[in-house]
């Protein structure tokens, strides 16, 4: 079983989120919007599907990245989320919630060793005929 296929997103907290987008979109180029940006890319093995990375900022005292004491969340690509969590569960990974479905796709929470939050993200079809029937 294929488990994580790619960068999500990186996550972090900051003083102030709309001085950091700002600073980054000035500074480095990033088009940033109030929750940071989104860089669409194609993947190597199958042109027609597209996919995402996304960095994003959020208030320090955010509580998105409980039970992490962390400045900073990754979120990781994967193909089968049911069946990976079923996986690490064997493996008495701690899992922080539970799956929560949304337009864009399948999300859940684990812990590293380090007590590092991760988010585990099964994105909706992001295929060029997903766009076409959307």
């Amino acid at each position: 079983m294929k488990k994580v296929t790619g960068l999500g997103g990186v996550f972090f907290k900051c003083d102030d989120p709309k001085g950091m987008n700002e600073w980054y979109a000035k500074n480095l180029g990033l088009g940033t919007s109030e929750y940071g940006t989104t860089f669409e890319w194609r993947q190597d093995d199958d042109p027609s599907k597209k996919g995402s990375t996304s960095w994003c900022t959020f208030p320090k005292d955010t509580k998105y990245f409980d039970p992490s004491a962390k400045p900073f969340m990754i979120n990781y690509r994967v193909e089968n989320i049911v069946e990976l969590l079923e996986e690490l569960k064997k493996e008495n990974v701690t899992i922080v919630d539970e799956i929560a479905e949304y337009d864009y796709g399948k999300f859940v929470h684990v812990l590293d060793p380090e007590g590092n939050v991760i988010e585990l993200w099964e994105p909706a079809d992001e295929s060029d005929e997903a766009d076409a029937a959307g």
